[in-house]
């Protein structure tokens, strides 16, 4: 077993195989047998990525993972345990006086966090639950009115945004109202991964204090090979998810933008026609 990879040795074997087991019939030019088809460069290259897929499929196992129960257990999902809600910029709040429904009103939470009311010129929303924000506003407007009885609710939840870019199928900004999306949510959102996608190396960009960004690592290969569910961590608003190009995926880009380009290389070779004749080389460039 590759400790890297997880992959069984034969499987790599195999893979590492795959190449030589396509090509070799095409290599070989036994004497007296006469050719009747070319493989061409761009037919080898499917076949081999068509290989390539089946064996890096062979290497997720789940021979050491409890069967799925055909109805989920009573509490679990991510409805369980969750965290109380804080107040996020752009939220509604509904904000109601049971004994002074004159002073009912709607109020936004600016994108600077705070709110006004008419009572109330300004006070800090964002981040604080709402028993929090009710303990403050009954504070505040106990300066103006005796025992005010104050509820505050959200009416409306402002979306939170997260961004997936480099190599996923659809990259871009996507848009969740409730939780946030896990890593392996946005990544699917995102129309999954790229083969030329390093699933080893995903990294996440989030805003920290004072809006200083910061880097996270994460373990992305190790969700979706069935190793660690621990590792499919919850992302924060605004957080940025990028996955980078493998080094083979690397060197192909600088090989097609800075090689292929000015010097065309010739992918041909040759094979018999007619085994005996005086002509029966045939030089065969790649399309």
């Amino acid at each position: 077993m590759d400790t890297q990879s997880g992959c069984p040795w034969h499987l790599q074997h195999e893979s590492t195989m795959l190449a030589a087991r396509i090509v070799g019939p095409v290599a070989a030019n036994a004497p007296g047998k006469q050719r009747e088809s070319l493989l061409t460069t761009s037919s080898l290259r499917g076949v081999l990525a068509i290989g390539a897929v089946a064996v890096l499929a062979a290497c997720t196992s789940t021979a050491n993972m409890p069967m799925a129960p055909p109805v989920p257990a009573p509490g679990s999902g991510y409805l369980t345990d969750l965290t109380p809600y804080r107040i996020q910029v752009g939220d509604i709040l509904d904000i109601r006086l049971m004994l002074n429904p004159e002073l009912n009103e709607e109020v936004a939470v600016r994108p600077d966090g705070h709110i006004s009311t008419t009572v109330v010129p300004d006070e800090l929303a964002y981040g604080r639950t709402i028993p929090e924000l009710t303990a403050a506003l009954r504070q505040d407007y106990s300066q103006d009115l005796r025992n005010p009885r104050i509820t505050v609710e959200v009416k409306s939840f402002a979306p939170t945004r997260i961004y997936v870019g480099g190599e996923v199928n659809n990259p871009g900004e996507f848009i969740n109202v409730g939780p946030t999306l896990t890593l392996s949510q946005a990544i699917a959102r995102a129309g999954g991964h790229k083969i030329s996608g390093d699933t080893h190396e995903v990294f996440i960009i989030r805003r920290g204090p004072n809006d200083v960004p910061e880097f996270f690592a994460t373990r992305y290969s190790a969700v979706i090979h069935g190793d660690d569910a621990a590792a499919d961590v919850r992302l924060a608003p605004y957080d940025v998810v990028y996955v980078p190009k493998t080094g083979i995926a690397e060197v192909y880009k600088f090989f097609n933008q800075y090689i292929q380009q000015f010097v065309p290389v010739s992918w041909g070779f040759s094979y018999l026609v007619n085994p005996g004749s005086s002509t029966n080389v045939v030089n065969a460039p790649a399309p």
